[in-house]
């Protein structure tokens, strides 16, 4: 049965006060510019244009162009990123090459849900529990940012909820589409004195394009804040998801040609999926309060205490596992500027620290058909993740922007086994103490056109999902990786502000790579290897080609390209029977591309499409096998009305692969008996609706 009624439930306790103020509608913008993008992501806001880093932003329009069923097409606009759902709810995010560490999920990224970590002490971030119609925008910072970030190589993500400047709103939408897809969000956003409250709540469900495919999520988002003495403010920020997605495994190439939508089939000594009932359970809830004092006119804190708690089941093709992870922690820092920004000379002075602890009861069973069977392993992993960061910004005669930036990070973790072993106190895994230093500067050669450069460390322990993988041994053995990215790049911008173009080089030279291997019965297991060597280049661009006006019957036209070309390769990887240095990197495509436009037309009218090209990918580390490249194009078109000057109706229907593409996205590497593949959904169409009032 569909769930309906938590939306109309929602709808119609806050209507009243959301109506109390105009509505700020998302009409067509008079002009065509492009909006000052802010960068939040360095502590404070600064225009993006002059930010000596990486930095792509995912803005709300350009979330509103995709379907908004998922996260994967909007991230793979950006250059460098690389996204991948392997079944509905199964996401995999890598930047810069960290597929070779994420057969599922998110590793190697530090991922923030506004100021609080959604990356765990062991390094497990539970993208997938976030609905995308929640999310306000993203900032993608890549490369290694461990200075302010604590313990990553590839870079971080940080997700901004809210726009708390959108005034008093109620909003509901869904849609439905192909392969039995429904999605219903509503929220509703109330200012009311000092006080501003904004509540988030959807409905997701999916029946898959393949056999063991289906989904569903149910999730609920709360924010609250509170300004309590001019502009100090206090903000509440808590969401729970309960999702659940079946895990249909993967095909030899032999068995995606033959029958696409098949899930794992059965051999003489497994069962099928479906027979297994393999599937995730996933229950996620967090909550964090964050404050900020401005102590003076020139210094303030920011003081952040979090708590996250997973319920994780994993009824799987090798086992049965049950995950009880609970996160506790604290982020703070302290800001003093100087106290003339308008002067030739000014600024910026961060001191602050990161602290958080994990704790994991980690359970596996037999699977007698998506049921416990007898026990296997029991194990506790506690996991304890630290850093102190200091960060100094100076702008000089407006044109010269320099950073420097240290952390000293510290991590370890203690693991129990309860059985078989049965042993009576923790054994610890300290590391070392590691310095992480990033030197960064910005030139204005002109007005409109800067200049960047960049070198960095990168640090990354082991995540608790290596240290123990599927085959339950847990392995002391694992060390972290590091490395140094030296990058350099530029953004040009218009001085009518209708086009940006934003380029990058950069050289990362990692040690210590961590890679994902699998035993003959498909358990995986993790090794360290030598290294790798990336080089690479990204380019975006985004600008009017058309004015918007309201004369013609365009009236306007906006184009998007990035493009990712990467060479990484394997350095001083070898085992007993191969030489694998100068070999590609495992899961990495050597290009990407990604075109889009949206077109404007008279009476509210628009028409967006994407197209991407990705190249095929070595799928295990020998480079013997390869995926196919392929080409995906896809649509949407709508239209929106003012029904009232304070009520906007939106009507959309869209279409994914149109040209009927087949293809895998989200391949398992280094796969046992050749299973790769995961078979992507032929061409679907989706429809909807939405009203803001």
């Amino acid at each position: 049965m569909l769930k309906l009624y938590p939306t109309f439930i929602l709808i119609f306790a806050v209507g009243t006060m959301a109506s109390a103020q105009k509505t700020k509608t998302d009409t067509l913008k008079k002009d065509s510019t492009l909006s000052t993008v802010t960068i939040k992501g360095y502590l404070s806001d600064q225009p993006m244009l002059g930010v000596p880093a990486s930095v792509s932003v995912l803005t709300p329009d350009q979330l509103k162009m995709q379907p908004g069923n998922s996260l994967v097409p909007a991230m793979n606009t950006i250059p460098g990123v690389r996204m991948e759902e392997r079944s509905p709810g199964s996401y995999r995010l890598a930047i810069r090459g960290s597929e070779i560490r994420s057969p599922f999920g998110v590793r190697d990224v530090k991922v923030y849900f506004d100021e609080i970590p959604l990356t765990d002490a062991g390094g497990n971030t539970y993208l997938q529990a976030i609905d995308v119609n929640s999310i306000n925008s993203i900032e993608v910072l890549k490369g290694p940012d461990g200075s302010l970030f604590g313990a990553n190589t590839s870079g971080v993500v940080l997700i901004n909820a809210i726009n708390p400047y959108a005034g008093n709103f109620a909003w509901v939408g869904m849609n439905a589409g192909t392969y039995g897809l429904y999605h219903e969000n509503a929220a509703v956003q109330n200012q009311t004195g000092n006080n501003l409250l904004n509540v988030n709540q959807s409905y997701q469900k999916y029946d898959g394009y393949r056999q063991n495919s289906a989904m569903h999520k149910d999730y609920f988002q709360i924010e609250d804040r509170l300004k309590y003495a001019g502009n100090d403010e206090v903000k509440f920020l808590a969401f729970y998801s309960n999702l659940y997605y079946q895990t249909p495994g993967g095909l030899t190439l032999a068995q995606m040609q033959a029958n696409p939508t098949d899930a794992r089939l059965a051999t003489k000594t497994s069962l099928s999926a479906q027979d297994l009932k393999a599937a995730v359970f996933d229950k996620t809830a967090l909550a964090g309060v964050v404050n900020e004092l401005h102590i003076t006119n020139t210094l303030r804190n920011v003081f952040t205490v979090f708590g996250t708690h997973v319920d994780w089941t994993n009824p799987s093709f090798t086992t049965y596992e049950h995950r009880n992870e609970n996160t506790f922690g604290l982020r703070t820092y302290f800001e003093l500027a100087s106290g003339a920004p308008q002067a030739d000379v000014n600024w910026k002075l961060n001191l602050g620290g990161e602290w958080q602890q994990t704790n994991s009861s980690v359970s596996d069973y037999g699977n007698n058909h998506g049921a416990p069977d007898t026990t296997q392993t029991q194990d506790y992993i506690h996991t304890n993740q630290h850093f102190i960061f200091t960060r100094f910004e100076g702008h000089f005669y407006k044109n010269l922007q320099v950073e420097a930036a240290l952390s000293l990070n510290n991590y370890s973790y203690q693991f129990l086994n309860i059985y078989p072993l049965k042993q009576t106190g923790f054994t610890n895994r300290p590391f070392n103490t590691e310095l992480m230093p990033r030197l960064a500067l910005s030139y204005k050669i002109t007005g409109d056109f800067i200049w960047r450069a960049s070198v960095s460390r990168g640090y990354s322990a082991p995540a608790t999902g290596e240290v123990r993988g599927t085959d339950h041994v847990i392995n002391p053995t694992l060390q972290a990786q590091d490395g140094y990215n030296y990058e350099t790049g530029v953004r040009l911008r218009d001085k009518d502000e209708r086009f940006l173009l934003d380029a990058s080089v950069f050289y990362y030279k990692l040690n210590n790579a961590i890679i994902q291997l699998q035993h003959a019965d498909g358990t995986t297991y993790y090794t360290n290897v030598g290294g790798a060597n990336q080089p690479g280049f990204e380019l975006y661009f985004t600008g009017w080609l058309i004015k918007q006006n309201t004369s013609s019957f365009i009236r306007g036209l906006q184009f998007n390209q990035s493009y990712t070309l990467n060479k990484f390769t394997f350095v001083g990887y070898q085992d007993a029977i191969k030489n694998y240095s100068g070999n590609a990197l495992t899961g990495v495509p050597r290009q990407t591309l990604v075109s889009s436009a949206q077109v404007l037309f008279p009476k509210g009218f628009y028409l967006s499409s994407q197209y991407s090209h990705t190249d095929g990918a070595p799928l295990n580390d020998a480079n013997t096998i390869y995926s196919g490249s392929y080409n995906l194009f896809g649509g949407k078109a709508g239209w929106k009305y003012l029904l009232s000057a304070k009520t906007e109706l939106e009507v959309f229907a869209g279409v994914d692969n149109i040209f009927n593409v087949s293809y895998s996205l989200g391949d398992d590497l280094n796969a046992a008996l050749n299973r790769f593949y995961n078979p992507a959904a032929l061409r679907n169409y989706y429809g909807g609706f939405s009203v803001k009032f």
